[in-house]
């Protein structure tokens, strides 16, 4: 009866969370060997270090994202992974991009590969929305964001990326505001370096 009730708890936990970190099943009375019995079974399916989902549980094609977030839920999605994410670049990066605070830890070993890229608070904060991946919220810049993100960090990415996504951002039909890409590139700094783009544009 209690190996039933841990397994329910376990199950429950899994669906709840998305990704569930040992932490959750902890917090919810589940023993650590249960973990193991039913990832053994099937029902479990282990994801990263201390990460789990249920082995049934629909996957989306961003999954190494939520896998990430759960990681270092301090996180933020940005730079090549956002742009990928918001469908505007051709590349398909072999890292998840994670923008930390200066003083955040940087995860070790984690279950998916995660380049990190320290920002200030202003710029970690600006521009977030959270979308749902797989249960779990995901915190990624917006498309705007990430686009002035790329020029900030132009020298890691390379500019004709940070060109490319804005030329993506501003063909597409439901563009978003100049003035909200203009802030974001207030926030990052990096206004001259963004104004001849935009004028090339208009």
């Amino acid at each position: 009866m209690e190996a039933r009730h841990h397994k329910d708890r376990a199950i429950e936990v899994a669906r709840e969370r998305g990704i569930a970190r040992g932490a959750d099943f902890d917090q919810a009375g589940v023993p650590r060997v249960y973990l193991q019995r039913l990832t053994r079974d099937g029902v479990l399916q282990r994801v990263g270090r201390g990460l789990y989902k249920l082995s049934d549980a629909p996957s989306d094609a961003a999954s190494s994202l939520a896998e990430a977030s759960r990681t270092q839920p301090k996180g933020v999605i940005g730079l090549l992974s956002a742009l990928q994410f918001h469908e505007l670049t051709t590349q398909t990066p072999h890292a998840v991009w994670m923008l930390l605070g200066p003083k955040d830890w940087a995860p070790v070993n984690p279950a998916v590969q995660i380049r990190v890229i320290r920002a200030s608070a202003p710029s970690l904060r600006a521009g977030v929305e959270v979308h749902t991946i797989d249960g779990v919220p995901v915190p990624i810049t917006s498309p705007a964001k990430t686009v002035a993100d790329c020029f900030k960090y132009r020298n890691k990415i390379g500019v004709d990326v940070a060109v490319e996504a804005l030329r993506d951002l501003f063909s597409r039909p439901r563009r978003p505001p100049i003035d909200d890409l203009w802030r974001y590139a207030e926030v990052d700094r990096v206004q001259t370096v963004i104004r001849p783009y935009l004028e090339a544009l208009a």
